[in-house]
């Protein structure tokens, strides 16, 4: 049976709190900033694993060859096995970017990870398949995905989702809620909350003086817990997730402890 491969996207400081699990850390430590250059965290040295490069301080101005010369370069000099472009803009630079870093990494055989949106972009690459949805049924969103990318590139990013959304809602995007606003919500209404097996999450209805009709549709450790089942059957063995939203439930994931830990459970649990 083929073996999971968890990669848990996590700040450096952090980095202990996964010394006890079998999991591929990502380090949420880089970004795209002006001019271009790529930019670490202050007071963060990682080394191993992935690293996490994110886009929201990108301008898209200046040549983009440079800027893949520096993430080579730290890759080299942390030690990492490859890098995750979390791109959420559309830009012809994060493009060319991706292209050259997809062509670079496959040569080096590292593994890059890109969003879907430039997973045409790298054809290397593996291509990140975000679990929530509010609409339709994720196996067949995933398998979709397996069509267009193959089995061997794609990989479930789970997501620990919370929205809430207007009725009737045109666009399907919702008010995302924090988990204590999600909290205070059930506290409040008390609502009867039914699980969605398309969708893979929990829901419940309410209606508002002020606005009428409103769906909420979440997740907790059960739902994810399901995705990744739904995720396996297809043949999906690389789950993605960040370390604040699985901690209280990796073990319900089936993410697994490293033999030390196990051997030391099984001594305590025996004198």
């Amino acid at each position: 049976m083929p073996q999971d491969t968890f990669i848990i996207t996590i700040p450096p400081r952090q980095l202990p709190a996964l010394r006890g699990w079998q999991t591929l850390p990502a380090h949420l430590a880089y970004r795209l900033g002006p001019g271009p250059h790529l930019f670490r965290a202050d007071n963060t040295a990682p080394r191993g694993g992935l690293m996490v490069v994110d886009d929201r301080d990108f301008d898209g101005l200046g040549p983009t060859g440079p800027l893949c010369q520096e993430v080579l370069r730290e890759c080299q000099a942390r030690g990492f096995s490859g890098a995750i472009l979390d791109f959420e803009n559309r830009l012809p630079p994060l493009e060319q970017i991706a292209g050259h870093l997809d062509e670079q990494f496959a040569r080096r055989g590292w593994t890059l990870y890109v969003t879907e949106r430039y997973g045409r972009h790298a054809p290397h690459a593996r291509v990140m398949i975000p679990s929530a949805l509010s609409g339709g049924s994720l196996q067949r969103r995933l398998e979709e995905a397996l069509e267009r990318f193959g089995e061997s590139r794609v990989v479930l990013a789970l997501e620990k989702s919370s929205e809430d959304f207007f009725l009737p809602s045109p666009t399907g995007s919702g008010q995302p809620l924090t988990q204590q606003e999600l909290e205070n919500l059930k506290a409040r209404l008390s609502p009867s909350i039914f699980f969605s097996s398309d969708l893979c999450a929990r829901y419940f209805t309410y209606m508002s003086r002020e606005n009428g009709a409103h769906f909420v549709l979440f997740d907790d450790g059960d739902t994810l817990r399901r995705k990744v089942e739904v995720g396996r059957k297809l043949g999906i063995h690389t789950f993605l997730a960040p370390w604040a939203e699985v901690a209280s439930c990796a073990a319900q994931l089936g993410i697994p402890k490293k033999p030390e830990q196990r051997q030391v459970r099984s001594n305590v649990n025996r004198s």
